[in-house]
């Protein structure tokens, strides 16, 4: 048993960064903690952490063992949970960051609510790139692939950005007939709130035309903004295609310069590797999966 706490404090250790931080977690001090991992050091005969009086980083073998611990440990913890809730609903809080596309999540986050009533939803949004374990969430959706190793991930689809605007603009200006002709028109521009970054259209000319200056009335990081705007005819916007196929198929709103669109994304669901999945995590993750983006 002393080997497994070792593992564990090794575990949180490596996943926090910090002795402090492991040792608030398993309610113990991080003497504790330094001790149980130079224990398991000590008998494993390697060093698994480089240490200063700042801060701690897993050396090349601490990295190999720890995905092995990951593994040891989440196979308990799926033990145990399948033993003490086998039976039990999902239910407690659920803490998730979402990216701000409510027009593709809210109605599938309500449907969710609705099948899971014992489940309190902690939502949320922003499209500012959160520490996942360390900020504590249960499960975070993201656009494009994570280079985190310490998350597990579940693709929940995938979309295409799209350029669109209404007939009154296009009647008006002209529909562009190559993407060097948006130099000639009003453009609707997506800008990240946690960088400040204007998002590229899905066009390969894009960083010489914005690098040029292109006429603009409006930058902001709200995709239903973005549609309000041009639905109302104020310019050409780049939007996903789940935010403009209502407007598409109404009428209300016309795609251009489709020929030399090249753009392919995807949203994923990402939750702590080293968690096991409870029943409220385990009905979320399913439930987006077959939600978000259903078949057909």
């Amino acid at each position: 048993m002393d080997n497994l706490a070792g593992f564990t404090a090794f575990v949180q250790a490596a996943e926090m960064r910090s002795f402090v931080a492991a040792g608030r977690v398993l309610g113990v001090s991080a003497s504790a903690v330094g001790k149980s991992i130079a224990r398991l050091e000590e008998r494993l005969g390697v060093r698994l952490f480089h240490r200063s009086t700042r801060s701690i980083a897993l050396t090349s073998e601490g990295t190999v063992f720890l995905e092995r611990c990951r593994r040891i440990l989440g196979e308990i913890e799926a033990a145990e949970l399948e033993l003490s809730n086998s039976k039990s609903a999902p239910q407690g809080r659920l803490r998730v960051s979402l990216p701000l596309v409510g027009c593709l999540l809210n109605p599938v986050l309500a449907a969710f609510a609705r099948a899971y009533p014992l489940v309190e939803l902690d939502l949320d949004f922003s499209d500012r790139r959160v520490d996942v374990i360390e900020e504590g969430y249960d499960a975070v959706v993201r656009a494009g692939e994570s280079a985190d190793s310490r998350l597990m991930s579940r693709q929940l689809g995938q979309f295409q950005l799209q350029l669109v605007a209404s007939s009154a603009y296009l009647a008006q200006h002209g529909a562009p007939a190559q993407p060097a002709d948006l130099v000639r028109h009003i453009c609707l521009l997506y800008k990240f709130p946690s960088s400040g970054k204007v998002e590229a259209w899905p066009l390969p000319e894009w960083p010489a035309l914005h690098a040029a200056g292109l006429p603009t009335v409006l930058n902001c990081n709200n995709v239903e903004t973005l549609l309000h705007f041009a639905e109302s005819g104020l310019g050409i916007a780049a939007l996903p295609d789940f935010a403009v196929r209502a407007a598409l198929a109404a009428g209300r709103l016309h795609s251009v310069l489709d020929t030399h669109r090249q753009h392919d994304g995807s949203f994923r669901l990402l939750w702590p590797s080293s968690r096991h999945l409870t029943p409220k995590l385990r009905a979320f993750i399913d439930f987006l999966a077959a939600h978000v983006f259903p078949p057909g």
